[in-house]
């Protein structure tokens, strides 16, 4: 059965009167799958508030993230973040809405910047596993009543609430970015050059390394007044001399970074995809005992998209590096990291507590 509320009583309703599990969907492009009757928020849309002069915007759930986009562009605002779309890596349809972007936290490159989608999620409406309409933080960065359900309902993927309204806010386009590209490091060296570049003074906004079978290309980005942009490409090709690899700036520095955030390089291939969170140095270490087909490297080496083998188990090899794998396109292993005992129990309190009767995406984040 589906159910498409077109309102928050509707959503309300909907979750309270349900007998048993419910899986939720917003846009349906994440690739999410659990048991249950569907339950499809995009017919909750529209925004219902905007300030440019705030830099603040209140949307409902179901809203398109291409809608907010917009309007944000005729302001020359934007959602900072940068949110991926998922759409070409997983060869689905559909519109990314902005509460699957918050449910999952989606940020893109600039999360090296300026942080995560859940630092911008100022206040959030969402019902919980029994149907109460429940609210929380505000329009403002300085409201901080109650406890901070906006940061646990952010990544909670929709096992905890389902998101009805967000607030977030937003920032300036500027008026120039440019990319230095690095042409030929090995991954180490790439690594080593990523983070002399976050280390320096020239307020990088990306570092990405795409390997191929010249060493691949290592991409800089720098973002803000045309003038201060020149004078931070020239200083990082001092800093990055060192390094002897070919330097050029990028012609389309928006689309490439696009295409870093979307993961383009694997769109139309076969194999499994993971996402893989580790410190930059462990990077390099990700890529070799895993032998991917294919890898790629975003903020600085901490972020390790890999396409592998179908059914290949990426998280027994990862023993002893720590950090966290997470199965983005395939199947046959949990898709999210399994937590220790400590953090399991937290977790599995947190959901008694919002989804007592289990039925909100039941299993996506547990056994």
């Amino acid at each position: 059965m589906k159910m498409t509320p077109k309102s928050e009583q509707d959503l309300s309703e909907c979750v309270a009167a349900a007998k048993g599990p419910l899986a939720i969907q917003g846009g349906g492009t994440r690739g999410v799958s659990v048991a249950g009757d569907l339950l499809n928020t995009s017919g909750i849309s529209g925004i219902n508030l905007y300030e440019p002069g705030a830099l603040t915007v209140v949307v409902k759930a179901g809203t398109a993230v291409s809608e907010i986009e917009a309007a944000l562009a005729s302001e020359r605002q934007r959602l900072a973040f940068e949110p991926m779309d998922y759409r070409g890596l997983m060869g689905v349809k559909g519109e990314p809405t902005i509460g699957g972007v918050v449910a999952g936290n989606i940020s893109g490159p600039r999360r090296i910047q300026v942080g995560a989608a859940r630092d911008f999620t100022l206040g959030v409406r969402f019902v919980d596993g029994q149907g109460t309409v429940m609210k929380n933080g505000g329009r403002v960065m300085k409201n901080v009543t109650g406890y901070d359900l906006v940061k646990l309902m952010s990544g909670s993927w929709g096992t905890l609430g389902v998101l009805s309204e967000v607030s977030l806010k937003v920032l300036p386009m500027p008026e120039a970015d440019a990319t230095l590209q690095v042409h030929g490091l090995n991954m180490n060296d790439a690594v080593a050059a990523m983070a002399d570049a976050l280390g320096s003074p020239y307020d990088v906004s990306g570092a990405a390394h795409l390997p191929n079978d010249d060493g691949g290309v290592t991409m800089i980005r720098v973002e803000g007044f045309e003038k201060s942009v020149a004078y931070r490409i020239a200083q990082l090709r001092e800093v990055l001399g060192k390094f002897g690899g070919e330097m050029t700036q990028a012609k389309h520095s928006v689309t490439d970074w696009a295409a870093v955030r979307d993961v383009q390089n694997f769109h139309n291939k076969d194999g499994d995809v993971w996402r893989v969170s580790v410190k930059p140095s462990d990077g390099p270490s990700v890529v070799a005992v895993c032998a991917p087909l294919e890898a790629q490297f975003d903020w600085a080496g901490g972020l390790v998209w890999l396409r592998t083998k179908q059914g290949a188990d990426v998280r027994d090899k990862l023993a002893g590096i720590a950090g966290h794998a997470t199965l983005v396109r395939g199947s046959g292993q949990p898709r999210f990291h399994p937590e220790n005992k400590g953090v399991a129990a937290l977790s599995d309190g947190l959901r008694q507590r919002f989804d007592p009767r289990g039925i909100l995406n039941a299993g996506l984040m547990s056994a």
